[in-house]
């Protein structure tokens, strides 16, 4: 047996990177999962190579009518969802004085307005369900401040307080929320930073490497397990003891 078996999993930003990750470990764990992305191809051969236990759908994760379409064709195809990763994400780097307000209000509206939208469309799908498991992915921008991040930061903070006001609201159904703060994880993201970028996180840590993404998804697979089963509104720190300093 599975520790997802039986469970209808919606996973946005999962074409590649720590979302592919997070996929593939659901399916072999039991579970049924359909991925969103706005990478087509990518995400059509992550579904084909896993099977009939996955779907690709392609999606805006800050477009509502595409959370609506996305939520309708998983209940049809698998039943209600019962488990929702929000995933997607971008970073886009400057100070505070170089940042446009438009590359401001882009990072916000795929980090933090996607989350609303997820946990808001997917809602009265996880009532169907009877119970569920949200988990929102934020950052250790989360919980710390770092310069050039502005926007990132931001979002991830903001992205922290939606959880807990989520699971205020959700328990009463059953549904628990929690935040996940990764560190400096070996996904495409960090490998397009700078290297001055890289080392800067990479400097301070006390476990002296970076985060393999199946490593974080080994934290999400307990949340969206029943071994979680009294976890709601926390947030989980999964970085190398970066924050500890």
């Amino acid at each position: 047996m599975g520790r997802l078996d039986g469970k209808v999993i919606l996973v946005s930003g999962g074409a590649r990177g720590m979302g592919a990750t997070h996929v593939r470990r659901f399916v072999a764990e039991g579970a049924s999962v359909v991925l969103t992305d706005i990478l087509e191809a990518e995400g059509n051969a992550l579904a084909a190579e896993l099977g009939k236990s996955a779907a690709f759908m392609k999606a805006g994760v800050n477009v509502s009518a595409d959370w609506e379409r996305v939520v309708a064709a998983t209940e049809k195809k698998f039943g209600p969802i019962t488990s929702l990763v929000n995933n997607a994400g971008i970073v886009l780097r400057g100070t505070i004085e170089s940042f446009s307000e438009a590359d401001y209000r882009n990072v916000i509206d795929v980090n933090q307005v996607s989350v609303f939208l997820g946990m808001k469309y997917a809602l009265p799908s996880l009532k169907r369900a009877g119970s569920g498991s949200i988990v929102n992915i934020s950052s250790i921008t989360g919980l710390v401040g770092r310069r050039e991040t502005v926007a990132y930061t931001a979002s991830k903070f903001a992205i922290r307080g939606m959880t807990k006001v989520a699971a205020t609201e959700f328990g009463e159904f059953n549904i628990r929320v929690n935040s996940v703060h990764p560190g400096a994880v070996l996904t495409p993201m960090f490998s397009d930073m700078e290297q001055r970028v890289k080392d800067s996180l990479t400097a301070d840590l006390a476990i002296k490497r970076l985060a393999d993404p199946g490593e974080v998804t080994n934290l999400v697979l307990f949340l969206l397990s029943d071994e979680s089963a009294y976890c709601t509104g926390s947030e989980f720190v999964i970085d190398g003891g970066l924050t500890a300093r």
